[in-house]
């Protein structure tokens, strides 16, 4: 990968709607070329997928909980069972394993309070947990799905020979 696959990354990470035409026109390639540089990191997985970003208030789940759980079971049975558990609520969009004193958080989004305490007994229903802790968002101040370019590792670029 090279500064224009960066350039490209960069273009789709804001509209993953743009024609290939108009990605090549801004970093400075044609057509062809730049639809294979899109294919190799598809290919690569660099590009997972593209997807669209919804509006929260507008699909009525204006509410973001952010869930510290702890448990007393640490097997790798157990953590396979709660992933599987998990990927069962829609309103979790995040999920990770974590180190300290929370073993495992969750991002998840409901309409109200009254939907998360739903969620919430739901989720105890299907699996022990020994401890939920919730703490909802007041306010989010900054949301993206762009990752940070500038730690990528590019390829030596050609020097020029004097």
């Amino acid at each position: 990968m090279d500064r224009l696959d960066r350039k490209i990354l960069r273009l789709l990470q804001e509209d993953a709607t743009l024609a290939v035409a108009d990605i090549a026109k801004k970093v400075g390639l044609s057509t062809t070329p730049c639809w294979r540089r899109i294919q190799k990191m598809e290919e690569d997985r660099v590009i997972q997928r593209r997807v669209a970003v919804l509006d929260p208030g507008k699909i009525n789940v204006r509410v973001t909980v952010f869930v510290s759980i702890r448990t007393n079971a640490h097997s790798h049975e157990w953590l396979k069972r709660f992933s599987e558990v998990i990927q069962q609520f829609p309103e979790v969009v995040e999920f990770y394993r974590m180190s300290g004193d929370v073993d495992y958080l969750l991002r998840v989004v409901v309409p109200d309070i009254a939907a998360y305490d739903a969620f919430y007994k739901r989720l105890i229903a299907k699996i022990e947990i020994r401890d939920v802790s919730s703490a909802f968002a007041m306010e989010q101040i900054k949301f993206t799905t762009e990752m940070p370019l500038d730690y990528m590792h590019l390829d030596k670029e050609p020097q020029p020979k004097d």
